[in-house]
C-alpha cells in the first residue's frame, strides 16, 4: 500500500467514524490545495491551519515557502493530530476544538498572516462558527485573510453573519479537478468591528440556525 493510498484509507475510516467532523470521504487533491494556498508565500508570515486532517494543505503551504516552524496546526481528532506531529515535527500541532482558539496564546510578538480552514462549517451551529471566526481574526494581523473551501455553490458562511461581524467574503476560485469539485473563499475584515463576539452571542437566541438553502448539497463544506 502506497503512502497516498494509506492516507486516503485513514481519512475514509475517520469519516466513517465521525462524518460531521470529517466532512469529506477523501483528502483534498492537489488542485484544491493549490487554490487554497495560491495567495500565500514566505512573506505571509505565520499561518494557522484549522482542521488540517492528514496535512495535504500543510504540505502545500511548505511548498509555497512557509517555514514549518511558522505553522500552527489546530486539529480536533487525536488520530490526525498524532500523524501531523510525526509528519511535520517542526510545526506546532495542537489537539483542540477550533472554537476555543480565542482563549489561547499562539504567538509571542507577532500575528498570523493567514488562516486556512478545512472545517465543515455548514454542519456547525452558528454560535460555533462565530467563535471560530472571532478566535481566528483575534490572531490575524489587520490585513490577514481567512480561507475557507466549500463543495457548495456559495460561501458556506452566510452573508448576514459576515455583515454582523464586519467581515466580507470574496470568491478566490473554483476547481473541477477535485473530488468533489470545490471552491475557495477569502474572508477579510471589512471595517473595524463595532460589535464584539459576546454581543453577537447575546443577540442570538438558542433557536438560531443557518438560513435555509433549498437544494443545497448535503456534503457542502
Amino acid at each position: 500500500m502506497t503512502n497516498k493510498t494509506a492516507e486516503a484509507f485513514h481519512f475514509f475510516r475517520a469519516w466513517l467514524a465521525e462524518p460531521l467532523r470529517v466532512a469529506a470521504v477523501t483528502p483534498s487533491g492537489r488542485a484544491l490545495s493549490a487554490l487554497m494556498t495560491a495567495e500565500i508565500s514566505a512573506d505571509t508570515g505565520p499561518v494557522i491551519e484549522l482542521g488540517p486532517g492528514t496535512g495535504v494543505f500543510t504540505h502545500a503551504l511548505i511548498q509555497r515557502g512557509v517555514a514549518e516552524p511558522n505553522l500552527v496546526l489546530i486539529e480536533c481528532g487525536s488520530d490526525f493530530a498524532a500523524k501531523l506531529r510525526v509528519r511535520f515535527p517542526s510545526a506546532r500541532t495542537m489537539q483542540m476544538d477550533a472554537a476555543k482558539l480565542r482563549h489561547i496564546k499562539l504567538f509571542d510578538r507577532t500575528l498570523a498572516g493567514a488562516v486556512l480552514s478545512g472545517l465543515p462549517v455548514l454542519s456547525m451551529p452558528a454560535r460555533k462558527v462565530i467563535a471560530i471566526l472571532d478566535g481566528a481574526f483575534g490572531h490575524l494581523h489587520p490585513e490577514g485573510a481567512f480561507y475557507q473551501f466549500t463543495y457548495g455553490p456559495r460561501c458556506p458562511i452566510p452573508r448576514s453573519l459576515l455583515d454582523r461581524m464586519g467581515l466580507k467574503a470574496t470568491h478566490v476560485g473554483h476547481t473541477f479537478a477535485n473530488i468533489p469539485p470545490a471552491a475557495v473563499y477569502r474572508i477579510r475584515r471589512r471595517t473595524p468591528r463595532r460589535a464584539s463576539a459576546q454581543m453577537l452571542r447575546l443577540q442570538m437566541s438558542p433557536a438560531d440556525e443557518w438560513p435555509s438553502a433549498p437544494g443545497r448539497p448535503s456534503n457542502d463544506q
